[in-house]
């Protein structure tokens, strides 16, 4: 076979070719023109950064026959015969499949024998990590003390499992990701040497599914060439990692924002179709709404972007979208991605996250001032406010004179506020009633349940499932159940706008025709008391002051304090 992938032919012969490492290069290179290598290496550092390039470039760069320099000359007996692997005095060991005591035994018995072909040998452990604590216990002694003739240099992308005794007797360097521009760099360089053409797009594409990976770089590239006709586009690139394209996300992103939820199913449909990945698709809708946020929060920070192309549709979209939009968006993604990698139907879970992010978008305030509001409902919070301070405005005015004027009148004009009670808070004496149809077997049937209520709830509405998360079932018959609130705020949403959604997911659930009533949890230990005292014929509670009830009736309970 005499084709060989670019990352073979092209792998680093001197330590100026490792790209995006200058800051462990030049200490090499320093170390290797003074004589002052240390006695063992530890190279960390994700896969693909030149870990192991750099390993075989000091084992030629000792044992040059023009040593001390910098950088291996690559023409004499000693550089060729340890790039083509036949000097023995050089052994590359993967620990992988050599991990055990016999094998590090055998090279502690070894070692202390000079050298034949070179200088020094050079012992080169890759995936260092994997040998087990028989192992490293065998290594240790004569990492710390080898002769003078002998260098390790051990290779991982793992480093904490390291033992400590291991890493303190080695000389360390952590080699990073390199940089996108690096990479791209890199291949232009390779593309232009081959005399292959191919669209700068397409290499910055490469360069991010690469994720600082210098092998996986050029293996990607060239598996985009084989695949291209003759020049690498970015469609060739996107075709074989699975990626989506800018367009395709800043066309979801809009239709989400609009609330268009048939027209982002439908480009989801045909990105899966088209044999995406649903996982990649969704890890690419979260940098995109991350880019986003950081072009909104810095936009001179360009570099910075993952997968959004700074153009006119971008700008325009990072102008109309809001903060709380971006936040939200994210969340649900990321609560989309973890149910996804755990589910048997992954599209199922990215359909409903697309669905429940084009309805929680509608659902964020647009406006500037309101986009640093985090609820969803910071309108209906608004209006309750107002009300409030109305209801507070006018006892301080004239409420408690208009009570007091009134205190002689009858009973029956005391009570008429009680018609404008609104439909959320249930009068006691329906609820009473309602009770005396209640048993204890029936709310224990609801309450197994109703985890089932909640789950049904959140995947066909987000928000009513977020303002019910709040009670709790209090009482239950055949033909209603009596829910416990702790907010005002939640009791009064769920009355007002999701009454009939709670409605129908109930009878969907129990298969019958439930209705439901609401209390505070203050109001239901209220009422609950009284119903049990009046079973049990203890007597009526004297009657309270008028003044008061109308000022409960005015504020709400949790205001007032009586003082006798």
């Amino acid at each position: 076979m005499s084709y060989q992938a670019l990352y073979r032919v092209w792998r680093p012969q001197k330590l100026q070719d490792v790209v995006g490492q200058e800051h462990i290069t030049k200490t090499l290179q320093n170390a290797l023109v003074q004589e002052k290598f240390s006695h063992a290496y530890l190279f960390s550092g994700p896969r693909g950064t030149g870990k192991t390039s750099a390993a075989k470039i000091i084992a030629k760069a000792i044992n040059c026959e023009q040593a001390p320099i910098a950088e291996p000359c690559n023409e004499c007996r000693a550089c060729k015969g340890i790039t083509s692997g036949s000097i023995v005095d050089v052994m590359e060991i993967d620990a992988a499949s050599n991990n055990g005591v016999d094998e590090i035994r055998d090279i502690r018995d070894h070692v202390k024998f000079a050298p034949s072909e070179v200088r020094y040998k050079v012992y080169i452990i890759d995936e260092v990590h994997m040998l087990t604590t028989g192992a490293f216990n065998a290594l240790l002694k004569t990492l710390e003390e080898p002769p003078s003739h002998a260098i390790f240099i051990l290779a991982t992308t793992e480093p904490h499992k390291i033992p400590l005794t291991i890493i303190s007797r080695c000389q360390r360097f952590d080699f990073k990701r390199i940089s996108n521009d690096a990479l791209v760099g890199r291949m232009k360089e390779i593309l232009t040497h081959e005399g292959i053409e191919a669209e700068d797009e397409a290499l910055v594409l490469v360069a991010r599914a690469a994720e600082g990976g210098m092998r996986d770089s050029l293996s990607l590239l060239d598996q985009a060439i084989s695949f291209a006709d003759e020049r690498v586009t970015v469609e060739d690139v996107l075709a074989i990692t699975g990626a989506v394209s800018h367009e395709v996300l800043t066309q979801v992103v809009e239709s989400a924002q609009k609330g268009e939820t048939a027209e982002a199913l439908q480009l989801v449909n045909q990105l899966l179709a088209n044999g995406k990945d649903p996982l990649r698709f969704v890890e690419d809708l979260i940098y995109y709404y991350r880019d986003l946020m950081l072009f909104k929060a810095a936009p001179e920070a360009s570099q910075l972007l993952e997968r959004a192309q700074i153009n006119d549709s971008f700008k325009t979209l990072a102008g109309e979208i809001n903060d709380a939009s971006l936040f939200a968006a994210i969340e649900i993604l990321n609560d989309c991605q973890q149910r996804m990698r755990w589910s048997s139907h992954p599209r199922v879970a990215l359909e409903l996250g697309v669905v429940t992010l084009c309805q929680q978008v509608v659902q964020v305030p647009a406006s500037p001032q309101a986009g640093a509001a985090t609820h969803p409902n910071v309108e209906a919070l608004q209006e309750r406010i107002q009300q409030l301070e109305q209801a507070v405005q006018s006892l301080k005015v004239n409420g408690v004179a208009n009570v007091t004027a009134e205190e002689p009148k009858t009973k029956q004009a005391s009570r008429r506020p009680l018609k404008q009670m609104p439909k959320s808070q249930a009068p006691t004496g329906k609820i009473k009633e309602l009770l005396k149809e209640a048993s204890k077997q029936q709310l224990q049937l609801v309450n197994g349940r109703w985890g089932e209520v909640m789950e049904r709830v959140k995947a066909q509405n987000v928000p009513a499932h977020a303002w019910l998360m709040d009670c709790k079932p209090a009482a239950a018959s055949p033909k209603f159940i009596l829910l416990a609130f702790q907010n005002e705020m939640h009791r009064d949403m769920i009355d007002t706008k999701f009454r009939p959604f709670i409605e129908s997911v109930l009878r969907d659930i129990f298969q019958a025709p439930l209705d439901f009533q609401t209390l505070l949890q203050s109001q239901w230990n209220k009422v609950k008391e009284e119903y049990v005292r009046d079973q049990r014929g203890d007597g009526e509670e004297p009657s309270s002051d008028p003044l008061i009830e109308e000022a409960i009736k005015l504020v709400g309970s949790d205001l007032i304090e009586v003082k006798d």
